[in-house]
């Protein structure tokens, strides 16, 4: 058994810092970067992309919308040809980076208020998809997209030719129909390091996670997201990767970390 272990990384901004990426980079196999639309720099972009590399970590895009101040959480209309284009050129500015510490772009994940709307909004994530396939021509290979099982990005994804690559969060709640409890409502995180690590065995070796209503769910994911943001992130990265290795779990990341065809 293997799967892959991804974390958000880079979503400081000039003098503000949030996540710990020299710490995650140590447990992680996939580091989603933000791109500079809900956090992240130019500087802070090329060192986690250089730190990344080093660590054999695979870097993918972490795009959103554009929404500094917000996080990137907060529910946006983007006309589709506006957030196209801007779904490229994150995934572009990033690029850069990647490519100056001798790898690429591995994958590309939404996030935030992007992510949760591609669940479901046809509209919206065909966008992201036309925004991948635009980055995917200029890099000479399909880049993979990372969302939630069932959702229209994936399914679009797959549709027009780029890998679909569904992800779980054991440091989330879920609702009955497998999408996420929204951050709004009362126990939409699972603050529990233990209840962490024991949701991430149980996701990465086919067992069963309790609903916030109860019902006991099954999600086949490739990957799994332990949130960087969130208190104590290193340590639970950290417990979560050492016990997959104990439930006889490879960690790995899910694409190449030479900027390679993915696909």
């Amino acid at each position: 058994m293997r799967i892959d272990l991804n974390a958000d990384l880079g979503e400081g901004f000039g003098r503000w810092s949030l996540t710990d990426d020299a710490g995650l980079l140590e447990s992680v196999s996939s580091a989603n970067v933000a791109c500079g639309f809900h956090g992240g720099d130019p500087l802070t972009m090329r060192t986690v992309c250089a730190d990344a590399a080093a660590a054999g970590v695979a870097i993918g895009a972490q795009v959103s919308y554009r929404d500094l101040a917000g996080f990137g959480r907060r529910a946006m209309d983007v006309p589709a040809s506006e957030l196209a284009a801007e779904v490229a050129y994150q995934i572009g500015a990033l690029d850069v980076f990647a490519a100056g510490a001798g790898g690429g772009v591995e994958y590309v994940k939404p996030h935030g208020a992007l992510y949760n709307r591609v669940v479901t909004d046809v509209e919206q994530a065909k966008a992201v998809v036309d925004g991948a396939l635009l980055a995917s021509t200029a890099l000479g290979y399909a880049l993979p997209v990372l969302g939630l099982p069932g959702s229209a990005v994936l399914r679009l994804a797959a549709a027009a030719g780029l890998p679909a690559v569904a992800e779980a969060f054991p440091d989330r709640a879920y609702l009955s129909d497998g999408t996420l409890v929204p951050r709004s409502s009362e126990g939409a995180l699972v603050d529990s390091a233990d209840a962490v690590v024991d949701r991430a065995v149980a996701m990465a070796t086919g067992g069963t996670v309790t609903a916030l209503d109860g019902t006991p769910l099954t999600i086949e994911a490739q990957s799994l997201c332990v949130h960087g943001d969130s208190p104590d992130a290193v340590q639970v990265a950290a417990r979560v990767r050492a016990a997959l290795a104990d439930a006889g779990v490879a960690v790995e990341p899910f694409a190449p970390v030479d900027g390679g065809d993915a696909g």
